[in-house]
C-alpha cells in the first residue's frame, strides 16, 4: 500500500483548503487521527461523516460514550511506536468488504456525535443522558434510585434499571 498523495500538504502556505480537505478524505478508505492538542482529535470524528475508516494513532485516547459504542467494531487504534510501513502493510492487508463493515457500523453511530432536535431518537443529547443515568443507577441510595419489595431497582418513572436500553440500537 502506498500514500495515494504524498505531495499533499495539511499545514503551512499551500495546505488544503476545507472543501478540499473533506473531498480528499471521503476519497480514503482510512483516515488517520493522531493525538490532537488534547487527547481527543476531531479527526476522528469527521472520518465518520466522510465514510473512511479511523486508525487512531494516540495511545491515550479518550473516547466519548464507551459505555454506549464498541470502538473495535468501527475503527483500528494502532501503537503510536508501530507507525510506519508495517501500518501501511496491516491497513492493506483489509479486505474491502471488511472495510464497508466497518465503514457501515460507523455510519449507525455517527448520529452519537450529532446535536440534533430533541425529536431525533439518536443523538449526543441522548447518549449524555444515558449515560448519566447509567451513573444514576450505580448509586442505589440516591435521589433518582427506588426500590420495590422484590428488590428490583427502579427509576423515578419505576422503570427497572435492567430494561434500559441504550440511545439508540447498537451495531
Amino acid at each position: 500500500m502506498q500514500l495515494e498523495c504524498p505531495e499533499l500538504q495539511f499545514s503551512g502556505p499551500n495546505k488544503l483548503g476545507r472543501v478540499e480537505y473533506f473531498q480528499h478524505l471521503g476519497n480514503s478508505k482510512f483516515c488517520l487521527a493522531p493525538r490532537g492538542e488534547s487527547s481527543w482529535t476531531l479527526r476522528f470524528y469527521e472520518s465518520f461523516f466522510v465514510e473512511c475508516v479511523p486508525v487512531i494513532l494516540s495511545d491515550q485516547v479518550e473516547l466519548p460514550f464507551q459505555n454506549v459504542i464498541d470502538y473495535t467494531e468501527i475503527s483500528i487504534k494502532w501503537p503510536s511506536t508501530s507507525i510506519g510501513p508495517e501500518l501501511l502493510d496491516y491497513l492493506a492487508s483489509i479486505p474491502d468488504e471488511v472495510i464497508e463493515q466497518i465503514i457501515g457500523r460507523g455510519r449507525q453511530v455517527r448520529c452519537l456525535w450529532v446535536y440534533a432536535p430533541d425529536s431525533e431518537p439518536c443523538s449526543t443529547m441522548r447518549a449524555l443522558m444515558w449515560e448519566l443515568q447509567r451513573k444514576v443507577r450505580q448509586f442505589h441510595q440516591s435521589a433518582e434510585t427506588f426500590w420495590l419489595h422484590n428488590g428490583s431497582v427502579v427509576n423515578r418513572n419505576l422503570v427497572e434499571f435492567a430494561k434500559w436500553k441504550p440511545p439508540m440500537p447498537l451495531p
